[in-house]
C-alpha cells in the first residue's frame, strides 16, 4: 500500500470510533479533493464500509486504511501520523509528494 498509518495515528482512529460507539467495521478513509489556495487539500474521515473496485485497504496497527485509488497519485508514499502539543492537534499528512503548501497549511500542491 502507498499510504501508510503510525501507530499515534492508529491509537487515535481507535479512541474516536470507541467514543463515537461505532462499529468494529468502521475504516479511516483518506482521499484528496480539489479546491483552496494551493489546489488540493486532504480529506480524511470514518466510514462504515470500502468499495472494493474504488478503494485500496489495509490494515495497520489494528485499524483499517481506505485509500481512493484515484488520489494514490498524489497520496504515493505518505504517512498519516497524529500531532498532540500545545500549537495544534490532529492528523498530520507525510507526504513526499508535495512540493508546496500555502500558508494556512490546510492545502497543497503536487
Amino acid at each position: 500500500m502507498a499510504v501508510t498509518l503510525s501507530e499515534r495515528a492508529a491509537r487515535e482512529v481507535k479512541r474516536l470510533i470507541s467514543e463515537q460507539n461505532l462499529p468494529d467495521t468502521t475504516l479511516l478513509r483518506i482521499g484528496v479533493s480539489g479546491g483552496r489556495c494551493s489546489g488540493f487539500q486532504y480529506a480524511v474521515g470514518l466510514d462504515t464500509t470500502a468499495d472494493e473496485k474504488a478503494d485500496l485497504v489495509s490494515e495497520f496497527h489494528g485499524v483499517r486504511l481506505a485509500v481512493n485509488k484515484k488520489g494514490l497519485t498524489y497520496l504515493d508514499g505518505s504517512e498519516i501520523d497524529f500531532h498532540e502539543g500545545l500549537d495544534k492537534r490532529g492528523f498530520v499528512f507525510n507526504n513526499p509528494n508535495v512540493k508546496k503548501s500555502c500558508g494556512c497549511g490546510s492545502s497543497f500542491e503536487v
